[in-house]
């Protein structure tokens, strides 16, 4: 018969302990850097959208692609023809070490980012590098289940952590498509990858066990975002091989779950 064993909380009394009870507080009061005029955006929105289109580009489905702007450029990503989410990568042009920062961008902002949220570069630089300006999928808000979109929680799907899920080998996920798109179009490396902006993308954390939950994306043909750069930037998007993300990491992703996007790029005259 083995030898029990004291309980490590012995001697702490058999009374359950109790936790004194506090109302949240919100961690990063939004600096004024952080802060947008409502109106000054709106009429750069306007003066882009009634400038000149300088450039057109379809992602392909499970691909990725990039492309560049000019400060106060407008971009506007559309669900070309069926639900799909996508992953974006943002770098000062200039400089690719001033990359975006999700993380700094959550803390903010918020996880999910709304329009006249903003984009933030990584340490030591943490400037705004874009602006949201106009969604179409505004009024989803945050659904029962605490889940919206546009998420910047953190990282692309990749072919490691499938490994990790499923024991299989794999190349085709947004991180290997990123990586892809700025080897080929930008003479980049994979360590110039970074965590995402989840956009189209409805998630959250459940109730009980705060784990990350997705949903079938709301997004339908035609639906949008748009952004201002408030730098000269080099964008990556990756059309995410989960489609629509209806399925978990690790399941087989029908083809017809999978889109392209739109991208346009719009200047001031």
């Amino acid at each position: 018969m083995s030898e029990s064993r004291p309980s490590p909380w012995c001697g702490r009394g058999d009374k359950p302990r109790e936790f004194a009870k506090h109302q949240p507080i919100i961690c990063y009061d939004k600096p004024a850097a952080a802060v947008v005029s409502k109106d000054e955006y709106d009429d750069k929105r306007y003066q882009a959208l009634t400038g000149e289109l300088v450039e057109t580009l379809v992602v392909p489905k499970r691909e990725a692609r990039t492309w560049t702007m000019q400060t106060g450029d407008l971009c506007r990503i559309t669900v070309h023809e069926g639900a799909q989410v996508g992953d974006v990568n943002l770098w000062n042009l200039e400089n690719r070490q001033e990359r975006f920062y999700s993380g700094k961008t959550r803390q903010l902002h918020a996880a999910h980012l709304q329009v006249y949220d903003r984009l933030w570069s990584c340490l030591p630089y943490l400037r705004p590098m874009a602006t949201f300006v106009f969604d179409t999928l505004a009024k989803y808000g945050i659904d029962e289940d605490g889940g919206a979109l546009h998420d910047v929680i953190g990282t692309r799907c990749d072919d490691y952590t499938y490994k990790l899920i499923t024991g299989q080998e794999r190349v085709g996920s947004c991180h290997s498509s990123l990586v892809k798109a700025v080897a080929e179009e930008r003479g980049m490396t994979e360590q110039d990858v970074h965590d995402v902006w989840n956009i189209f993308m409805c998630t959250g954390f459940t109730k009980d066990t705060q784990q990350y939950f997705c949903k079938p994306s709301p997004a339908q043909k035609g639906d949008f975002i748009e952004f201002i750069a408030d730098m000269n930037l080099l964008v990556a998007l990756s059309a995410c091989p989960q489609g629509d993300v209806s399925m978990p990491v690790g399941a087989a992703v029908p083809d017809e779950k999978c889109h392209p996007l739109k991208v346009e790029v719009f200047r001031r005259k």
